[in-house]
């Protein structure tokens, strides 16, 4: 009997701990690090959600936009953090499904991480200037193979997903070398690789539709197909199904929290409570979905089958196309 109360009590402190625990977290301002430059689509969702989380959590939170080597640096920096809950990250599809799946080298791996949660998923859209001879896929990819080399399209670095997405695009079109017959133009960041098509630098781009609602609904970019089995709101564009490649439908993006592996479980479920507060939370969802975004909340299990699922299906086709960096 008194080893029976000994192990309540234990447990009862055990409870009263964690629960302490959480009451106390967080203490201080948490840096979220946006590991992409602004206008890009995880600048976008991160400041969307901004206003929403910055009236859930106590303390401040501080959004910085860590740039570079697709999504690399501001992965790394978040990855060599401490693990207490103070330094979290926008993981992002580009972070975190195409860069490991395209670079050997890379300077950390999945396990590396703990993801809170995804919950956000972006259809991807083809778009060119407004003013371009370029009405259609058909076309686009009757110039790419008409004019070989003259023909490019920017993304926002090596390794991100529109520089994958471009490429896989276009094979899927029956572009056999897409990677010689088409010119690959990475930018720093999602919204100057839109902005270098506006410009001239590019003629067409494949990115996340939240990065390209602005310029489409402005009339300065035209999309040509979204990756989706429906059409997008918004995207006076035809489907990738309804042109015959659903297979593109694989071609999405994502948004979620992540911090250093070994976060403890009381940060990572008060940060599961803010969450999904915030896709409650009609203004931003109605955000959101104005920019082809689709909210939907994943817990931490089914994000990392998600993630790693896409991993692999990005694994294969850069093995296919050839794309992979030593």
């Amino acid at each position: 009997m008194k080893a029976r109360l000994a192990g309540l009590a234990a447990m009862t402190l055990a409870a009263a701990t964690a629960t302490a625990a959480l009451a106390e977290y967080p203490e201080r301002s948490i840096t979220m690090v946006i590991p992409y430059g602004a206008g890009g689509a995880t600048d976008i969702s991160a400041r969307t959600m901004a206003e929403p989380i910055g009236s859930l959590v106590p303390e401040p939170v501080v959004m910085i936009n860590r740039t570079g080597a697709g999504g690399a640096t501001g992965s790394v920096s978040v990855k060599n953090a401490d693990p207490d809950g103070y330094t979290m990250l926008f993981a992002r599809v580009g972070s975190h499904t195409v860069n490991p799946a395209m670079k050997a080298t890379l300077p950390y791996t999945l396990d590396d991480f703990d993801f809170v949660g995804v919950y956000e998923i972006n259809p991807v859209a083809c778009a060119v200037r407004t003013d371009s001879d370029i009405a259609s896929m058909e076309d686009l990819v009757a110039k790419v193979k008409a004019e070989p080399g003259r023909i490019s399209y920017s993304s926002s670095g090596v390794g991100s997903l529109l520089h994958l997405a471009g490429a896989m695009v276009l094979k899927s079109f029956g572009v056999e070398k897409p990677l010689e017959q088409a010119v690959h133009i990475p930018m720093k960041g999602g919204g100057a690789a839109a902005t270098a098509v506006l410009s001239g630098t590019a003629s067409f781009i494949c990115t996340n539709s939240s990065a390209l609602a602005s310029f489409v609904s402005n009339q300065q970019l035209k999309p040509l197909m979204v990756t989706t089995a429906e059409p997008v709101e918004g995207f006076d564009a035809p489907s990738a199904a309804s042109l015959g490649h659903p297979e593109l439908e694989q071609l999405v993006g994502w948004t979620g929290i992540a911090g250093p592996a070994g976060i403890p479980e009381e940060v990572a479920e008060a940060w599961r409570g803010w969450l999904a507060e915030v896709v409650a939370d009609e203004a931003f969802v109605n955000a959101m979905e104005a920019r082809g975004s689709v909210i939907r909340l994943m817990d931490p299990a089914e994000s990392n089958a998600f993630i790693r699922g896409q991993y692999e299906v990005f694994r294969k086709l850069v093995d296919d196309l050839g794309m992979r960096i030593e």
